[in-house]
């Protein structure tokens, strides 16, 4: 993995996601997303027991969540995001690093990821953790209006 210069990060404690969050969870989607996951696309995540944690400030505000899925020697990220007024302070890396570790527990070799061609921020994140990108999906990601959104695939090796 490339050496990642973590931003100044507040404190935060991770724990399990659980259904009682989700509604914060779906609060922060809906701001930090045009067509955000739904309430179910969360339920269903946990319900099949996908390792899936929130990110909680010091007064127990939510300040991120991710949720993955693992599969066969490999684990893919599926939603990670920081509320909008916690971004650059370095909780995607953190959040990252908690995944990795899951990984690693696991003994899964490689994390996948999708992430839009527009989000050019979180591209950004992904490329300094050390992702590469090694694809495109083709009209990927819905959109308010138009055409589908082109997906880039990335890729992480993940060392015992």
């Amino acid at each position: 993995m490339n050496a990642v210069v973590k931003p100044q990060q507040p404190d935060f404690e991770a724990a399990a996601m659980r259904v009682p969050d989700l509604t914060e969870v779906m609060a922060v989607e809906r701001v930090a997303y045009p067509v955000p996951w739904t309430h179910g696309n969360f339920v269903d995540s946990l319900a099949a027991d996908y390792p899936a944690e929130v990110l909680r400030g010091p007064r127990a505000e939510l300040l991120g969540y991710w949720v993955a899925m693992p599969g066969v020697d490999e684990m893919h990220l599926l939603n990670i995001t920081v509320v909008p007024a916690w971004q650059g302070r370095g909780l995607a890396v953190a959040m990252l690093d908690r995944l990795v570790d899951e990984c690693r527990r696991r003994g899964l070799t490689q994390l996948w990821l999708e992430v839009r061609i527009s989000n050019t921020r979180a591209r950004d994140v992904y490329r300094r953790y050390g992702f590469s990108e090694v694809g495109k999906r083709r009209a990927y990601y819905p959109v308010v209006e138009g055409p589908r959104e082109d997906a880039l695939l990335m890729s992480l090796g993940v060392s015992s």
